[in-house]
């Protein structure tokens, strides 16, 4: 792969550490934004690190994506309730995902089988 996939993780109670091993399992690397409300802190986490994409989690599944979104001008789909859905999001061109609390193992492992197979890697 020529390219690392980075992938940030925002969310707003502290977590995202089972999405994180699906990512690396998958061969992506993740970054963990600690502590409470991470997901506001999304879309500055991935802009300092150059991120290949990032995933907000809270509950409605939208205040960290939107965020970060209006203020980079990244394509954003929120709301989503099913790893489906998110890969869907990718899909579709999208660089912020945002979910309501799944932090599972294969949520991560699926996003970075989709972008791989997106972009040809």
């Amino acid at each position: 792969m020529a390219n690392e996939i980075l992938v940030v993780i925002g969310h707003r109670m502290g977590k995202g550490e089972a999405v994180a091993r699906g990512i690396e399992k998958a061969g992506g690397k993740a970054i963990v934004i600690p502590g409470m409300a991470a997901d506001m802190k999304l879309g500055d986490v991935m802009k300092e690190n150059d991120a290949t994409f990032g995933i907000s989690f809270c509950g409605s599944g939208g205040a960290g994506a939107i965020t970060a979104a209006n203020k980079y001008g990244w394509k954003v789909k929120s709301e989503i309730r099913s790893i489906e859905g998110a890969c869907q999001a990718l899909r579709e061109g999208c660089k912020v995902v945002g979910l309501g609390f799944m932090d599972v193992e294969d949520l991560g492992y699926q996003l970075v089988q989709t972008y791989k197979q997106l972009h040809g890697e």
